[in-house]
């Protein structure tokens, strides 16, 4: 790993497809970051496969092993330790972060919404966005706060709501936009940081 590059984790719950265009990002000699480890809470992840075949350490902390969501956010920030990360990136970790992991790393965690914050926070976004009759859609990558998908908005990327549009067709077409996102947002976090 190049030392002028930041290291990213990236926290996955299943087939990782915004964290292979970051991996893909990572590839360009002048992306200011490389992946140090995947880590996912479940086991059966697809991404720690894709991980794992591309040279990159993936561990899973499975949250069923834990009583509750604190003990086991501790163990994610002990399993983290060793790869003294800069940024901390959330694609498609599908668990609500408590205090105690977001104070660990606060203001280096980012994740990626499928929606144009702040409409639409938490699940089934693209239905509700149809239902509302709304004429577009996107997602937008931001900083993590305690309050959910609230935190300052690095990039957001919009596509238009098609007559027709269902809500997998719609997700479909923002989880493009999400793939060039997420990039974007990585290289301009690190750049104010800098």
């Amino acid at each position: 790993m190049s030392a002028e590059k930041k290291k990213l984790a990236i926290l996955i719950s299943g087939r990782g497809s915004n964290m292979l265009s970051i991996m893909k990002a990572c590839e360009d000699e002048d992306y200011p970051a490389q992946i140090a480890v995947v880590l996912s809470n479940r086991p059966d992840a697809k991404g720690l496969d894709s991980a794992e075949n591309a040279g990159i350490p993936a561990i899973c902390v499975n949250h069923k092993d834990y009583p509750d969501r604190e003990s086991f956010e501790r163990a994610l920030i002990t399993a983290l330790a060793p790869y003294t990360v800069d940024l901390v990136i959330l694609a498609g970790f599908m668990r609500v972060l408590t205090p105690v992991f977001i104070r660990h790393f606060e203001g280096k965690i980012l994740n990626i919404h499928p929606s144009l914050l702040p409409d639409y926070k938490g699940l089934d976004t693209h239905a509700r966005a149809i239902a509302d009759g709304k004429k577009e859609a996107g997602c937008t990558v931001h900083y993590v706060v305690p309050e959910l998908d609230s935190g300052p908005i690095i990039v957001q990327k919009r596509v238009p709501i098609l007559a027709g549009d269902t809500p997998d067709t719609l997700a479909a077409r923002v989880l493009e936009q999400e793939h060039a996102a997420y990039p974007e947002a990585i290289r301009i976090a690190l750049s104010v940081s800098a």
